[in-house]
């Protein structure tokens, strides 16, 4: 027996919730707990020596945002093929945003890469002398971390075609449209504030 749209929808919604879930998980720990453990913006020598003692955490750190960023990936399609017939463009628009967000997120975890091997790396030292390499190791991670505020543009994009799609779509509250949407807003608030206001922003 075939079943009913309710019930594909159903099941498209607990994996679209499972999914999230993984995203919330692995993200909450790179940028809530690794990032804040080894980065100490402005401060050269005290940073590289984090990343020297948790070197393991960077490079789970890395593998975490990058496994978020690929599941991020599916949940935009499973948002997709359950939120589509409500309004595509809407729906294309999402997905497109996401494509574009998860896309510099894993580019931006080079960055995170390289500030671990230029301290890990006694060459770099060789090279440069120490506080030369350990300015190299702030400056990779400065990248790094304002390459996460600029991909904050689509990571909040993202929200207000979501935000629609739900409280047009009739399967969920429409309380939570209108949360994802000003949760969208607020990401490109943070993202200004800290290139305007640096001070705010950090």
């Amino acid at each position: 027996r075939a079943s009913s749209p309710q019930a594909g929808h159903e099941r498209l919604a607990r994996i679209a919730g499972l999914l999230y879930l993984i995203v919330g998980i692995f993200g909450g720990f790179a940028i809530g707990y690794a990032t804040p453990k080894v980065y100490v913006a402005g401060d050269a020598a005290r940073t590289t020596e984090n990343v020297l003692a948790n070197a393991g955490l960077v490079r789970f750190s890395v593998m975490a945002d990058l496994l978020q960023a690929t599941v991020f990936v599916f949940l935009a399609l499973v948002l997709y093929a359950l939120l589509n017939d409500m309004h595509k463009n809407a729906a294309r628009a999402m997905v497109i945003l996401v494509a574009i967000a998860t896309t510099m997120m894993c580019f931006n975890e080079v960055f995170q890469f390289a500030a671990l091997l230029v301290a890990t790396d006694g060459s770099y030292v060789a090279a440069f002398g120490a506080a030369g390499a350990h300015a190299l190791v702030l400056l990779l991670l400065d990248m790094h971390h304002y390459g996460f505020l600029i991909a904050q543009i689509f990571f909040g994009l993202w929200l207000v075609p979501l935000g629609y799609l739900a409280y047009t779509s009739g399967l969920f509250p429409k309380a939570l449209g209108v949360v994802l949407i000003v949760g969208g807003i607020s990401y490109l608030v943070d993202m200004l504030a800290a290139f305007l206001v640096p001070d705010f922003g950090m």
